[in-house]
């Protein structure tokens, strides 16, 4: 008895996926980034050799993507590591890939598997080509060069604020107590006395006569101060720090006249309209831009948001270098705000809540809105007053995060509809408040079967 020959299965197209894989990504690549170097996987089917690395030259970065054009790439998956990634970003970008930056928490290693620069590269790959990476948020390249800028100015801050620190140590070693009867040793009367001494006098009368009228001591206590031993080692670290502040100051200048010619580069939003009067007047800061940066902001969002309470010039330019202008980038005011990490990140297991901490996150526009939030607490407005609520509910800290979290919804309505922002007073809050509660308390009292009645004028409660 012969028997039919069995039929063969075909083997499925290496190109056909199951329904539930439809939206994977057939011609991704992954990179793992490195300082020196960069490993890089294609799929199987595209090359021979799928992984390969390359220097991390701009000659062998140019070869990179002739590579991956030619095994017909499209989309390019990448972790943020470091600044390594930038030029490799740049240039893949400029060469028409979809490049996906990717959180390096995202890209969680299996257990047990060995840790190799090769195999890093192909789990990235690996992970791409099924959809499962998200990518991290990266403004567009005009705001990228605002927020440059503004970083290496707040560095440029930084380390002139260190400064101060060396020039209180030396004060200290020679045992002048300048920073103690005075409230800033950088100010008018701080940096006349410093100077001073760096020119050689050395009475302290005399160095007490440069006081300004404005100081709290008066200058019998300023000269007992001022009394101490004049170490040489110490007089010329002194001279030193104040040089340095004095270097990075200069290019904290020439930095702002960089910003704000960049400023003039943005496109108007304003649509011709003039700029509203502004809210209140403020001091300008010795920290602060050398320019006035309330009109060019303006004139770039086409609303005015140092009309927010507790955001000034320098906090709006900042938060805005760091977001971008396009707040089309989060579908919803829920998504930017848990991007910004203000929101509760609630963890549940078995059906318990483990957590509704905020989640860890270092964005710069989150701080300074922190910043801007822990101003609020004398202020005589609807910020203010929700501020000092939540600060008598919760403390401090919870009550500065809930007061961003705010604040941020405040600027993604303002900058997605272009509407303007609507000052309220904190009696008018206090009243709505006040509302609510009676209206909760109406509302419990008849689910009691008690009715809530108010007591007539005068009557004692």
């Amino acid at each position: 008895m012969t028997m039919a020959p069995r039929k063969q299965k075909q083997a499925p197209s290496q190109t056909t996926l199951p329904p539930q894989l439809a939206a994977a990504n057939l011609h991704a690549a992954g990179i793992d980034v490195g300082a020196e170097a960069h490993y890089v996987a294609v799929p199987p089917s595209d090359d021979p050799q799928p992984v390969r690395g390359f220097a991390a030259y701009t000659a062998d970065l140019e070869a990179l993507a002739a590579w991956l054009a030619q095994c017909q790439i499209t989309t390019v998956a990448m972790e943020s590591t470091g600044v390594y990634w930038i030029p490799l970003f740049e240039l893949l970008e400029a060469r028409g890939f979809e490049v996906l930056l990717v959180d390096p928490q995202q890209v969680q290693k299996i257990k047990g598997r060995p840790k190799s620069d090769v195999h890093d590269c192909q789990w990235i790959q690996r992970l791409h080509t099924f959809g499962l990476l998200a990518s991290a948020f990266r403004p567009t390249d005009q705001i990228c060069v605002l927020r440059s800028y503004l970083r290496q100015r707040a560095m440029l801050l930084t380390y002139a604020g260190q400064h101060i620190q060396h020039m209180q140590k030396a004060l200290t070693q020679m045992n002048l107590k300048l920073q103690h009867v005075i409230s800033d040793i950088t100010g008018v009367t701080g940096f006349a006395i410093i100077r001073a001494i760096l020119a050689g006098e050395r009475d302290p009368a005399k160095l007490a006569q440069l006081r300004d009228y404005r100081c709290q001591h008066d200058e019998a206590t300023i000269a007992r101060a001022l009394q101490g031993n004049w170490r040489e080692e110490h007089l010329f670290a002194l001279a030193q720090a104040v040089a340095l502040y004095d270097v990075y100051h200069q290019q904290i200048t020439a930095c702002d006249r960089q910003i704000e010619a960049y400023l003039q580069t943005f496109a108007d939003r304003s649509d011709g309209h003039t700029l509203p009067p502004a809210p209140r007047p403020r001091k300008r800061g010795r920290n602060q831009p050398a320019f006035a940066v309330r009109e060019p902001l303006y004139r770039l969002t086409g609303v005015d948001l140092t009309q927010i309470e507790g955001l000034d010039e320098t906090t709006s330019l900042v938060i805005l270098s760091e977001i971008g202008l396009d707040m089309t980038r989060w579908p919803t005011v829920k998504h930017f705000t848990s991007w910004l990490g203000l929101c509760p990140h609630q963890r549940v297991s078995g059906g318990k809540v483990l957590s509704r901490r905020t989640k860890a996150c270092a964005n710069r526009a989150a701080t300074a809105l922190r910043l801007a939030a822990s101003g609020l607490h004398h202020s005589q407005s609807a910020l203010g007053a929700f501020f000092r609520r939540m600060k008598a509910r919760l403390g401090a800290p919870k009550a500065i995060t809930a007061t961003a979290h705010k604040l941020a919804r405040l600027i993604y309505t303002m900058l997605k509809h272009g509407t303007a922002y609507v000052r309220r007073g904190m009696d008018e809050y206090e009243q709505q408040y006040r509302d609510r509660v009676v209206k909760q308390m109406t509302r419990r009292a008849k689910a009691l079967g008690y009715l809530l009645v108010k007591a007539p004028e005068g009557a004692a409660v």
